[in-house]
């Protein structure tokens, strides 16, 4: 592995993770910060974000662009790493990590900036389509199909291309764990189930993705 590669994966490494430290505080934020909001309709939505203040949400989403963009790195980093006759899988990983980022970043994205701008100005014919806040919309449904099936083909097939792989245990149980968590949660989303698509979304992918973070860029800084 190059200097290059090694450098770039370190770094990425470490982005990743500060990403997701810093949506831990952003969730902390919100839940300090406001009242829990379960979606009913549009105008109840409109009052809660005016009588509520949006900054630990637009915090959280505009560091999950950056998480999406350091982990693609990340990946394409770690395929360096594999033995020439398993690189078809590091191949396939980095492929399903590129669908991932693509819909996670754009959603996000557009939270940021579209969705933002035509609340701001009062326009809001067709704008419940792209809501976050709404569980049916069409970008919550394009960035759970990001985090559930292209998510967890990425990871779980780059700890199939590690397999073999000195030195590599924990990070091949990480990414493991979080491709069942990206699955099973996929799962809790598509049968409506609240708690399972939490729990596995937000704390099983998220403690694994943590871990397996942290442990790559501690093996490379070593």
């Amino acid at each position: 592995m190059n200097k290059i590669s090694l450098k770039l994966g370190y770094w990425s490494g470490m982005i990743s993770a500060l990403t997701f430290i810093i949506w831990i505080i952003s969730f902390v934020g919100i839940a300090v910060t406001s009242p829990l909001f379960i979606w009913t309709n549009m105008a109840d939505y409109l009052e809660f974000i005016n009588s509520n203040s949006q900054f630990f949400q637009y915090l959280a989403k505009s560091f999950m662009i950056v998480f999406s963009v350091s982990f693609l790195i990340l990946m394409i980093s770690i395929g360096e790493l594999v033995n020439p006759e398993r690189k078809v899988l590091a191949r396939s990983s980095i492929i399903f990590t590129i669908l991932f980022s693509l819909l996670s970043s754009l959603h996000y994205f557009i939270q940021v900036s579209s969705v933002r701008w035509a609340i701001e100005n009062n326009n809001l014919e067709g704008i419940q389509h792209f809501l976050q806040a709404d569980p049916q919309s069409f970008m919550v449904a394009a960035n759970m199909l990001g985090w559930t099936l292209f998510l967890g083909l990425s990871t779980l097939f780059m700890a199939l291309a590690l397999k073999g792989e000195q030195g590599y245990k924990l990070i091949r149980i990480a990414l493991i764990i979080n491709g069942l968590s990206c699955f099973l949660g996929g799962l809790g989303y598509l049968t409506q189930i609240d708690l399972i698509t939490f729990f596995f979304i937000n704390i099983g992918v998220g403690v694994s993705l943590l871990v397996f973070t942290v442990s790559f860029a501690r093996m490379i800084k070593k």
